[in-house]
């Protein structure tokens, strides 16, 4: 399916497959709205953007595959493409930690632009609508989205259609092929990670001041000011999937993440750091002559920052580039 990624699930829909003998289409304005629930259903469930457009891809496929007697027959198409979107992503999510198991030092979930930033997409000769992306709210989060990976599929796709999309435990039961009780049962293991994960977040205009200091901190090679803004157990987890450089395993404590970004911005001379709204949040994005080599998010709790999570993985930085893609092996 990845290889459908670019494409998206516009074209499916644009040019349904079966015959019509040229008439339109009566489902197709349903089915067009349906698309950006789907990206945002796929997204959740898997943590990759190019992922939930292939599977939403496949699930308008999977539609158009079948008779005009066969669609009119199902009374809700809406309901009929949510099942099945999501026992695509159920599959996928079984089979991605099989895969994971081989990738190339840490996965982490894809990084999301503003939707007031995203860019311009010339792949196919198409632009792609950012009303056709993922809303943005806590539940793209990246701590949230890195606490959905520790759970089962089956957990998190309870958990996603329940808690976050308020399907009833019937309707997740149909879809996923268990028991009201035992998706109930699943969903609630999932809120238990949930809390037990959660820090008190600072409130936003707090962490967007702290990733100020950050980025200043880091541009000023300034240790000392580095790790009096990271918590003395502080984690840094880097994502470069073997096509960029950078750490294969998390870095623990705040001087050696402090020490860790001062050699960052001392290997290269044409660094540009720039303050983005990353999964909803406050970030940071680093250029290196001028094309998006990171993207950086960050858990920020009372005055000091827990976590960060960095993307170099070109492969998931295709909403932040324009007209080309991160080098492999480049530097931050």
């Amino acid at each position: 399916m990845r290889a459908a990624a670019n494409k998206g699930a516009i074209d499916t829909v644009t040019t349904p497959s079966g015959p019509r003998d040229g008439r339109p289409d009566p489902t197709l304005s349903v089915i067009m709205s349906e698309r950006r629930q789907l990206i945002n259903l796929a997204y959740r469930l898997l943590g990759s953007l190019a992922d939930a457009e292939d599977v939403v891809q496949e699930t308008f496929a999977r539609w158009y595959a079948m008779s005009p007697k066969q669609q009119e027959a199902i009374e809700s198409p809406g309901a009929w493409l949510t099942t099945v979107a999501s026992r695509i992503c159920l599959d996928l999510l079984g089979s991605a930690r099989v895969r994971r198991e081989t990738y190339v030092g840490e996965w982490i979930p894809e990084p999301l632009p503003d939707r007031t930033e995203w860019i311009t997409a010339r792949s196919g000769g198409f632009a792609v609508d950012p009303v056709d992306r993922v809303t943005l709210d806590e539940s793209v989060n990246m701590a949230f989205l890195v606490v959905l990976e520790s759970m089962t599929p089956a957990e998190r796709v309870a958990f996603i259609l329940h808690d976050v999309f308020r399907y009833s435990f019937a309707e997740v039961a149909e879809i996923v092929g268990r028991t009201p009780a035992a998706c109930r049962k699943l969903a609630s293991s999932a809120r238990h990670r949930i809390r037990a994960s959660q820090i008190p977040p600072a409130p936003t205009a707090r962490q967007a001041g702290i990733v100020r200091d950050f980025k200043q901190a880091w541009e000023a090679k300034d240790i000392d000011a580095l790790i009096g803004l990271l918590a003395p157990d502080a984690t840094m987890i880097a994502d470069g999937g073997g096509l960029a450089r950078t750490v294969l395993r998390p870095i623990e404590g705040g001087d050696r993440i402090a020490r860790y970004m001062v050699d960052i911005a001392g290997w290269v001379s044409d660094l540009t750091i720039l303050e983005r709204t990353v999964n909803g949040q406050p970030g940071l994005v680093a250029q290196h002559d001028g094309v998006t080599a990171t993207v950086a998010a960050f858990d920020v709790a009372g005055d000091r920052i827990m976590h960060i999570w960095a993307v170099r993985n070109p492969e998931k930085l295709r909403p932040w580039t324009v007209g080309h893609s991160t080098p492999a092996g480049a530097d931050e």
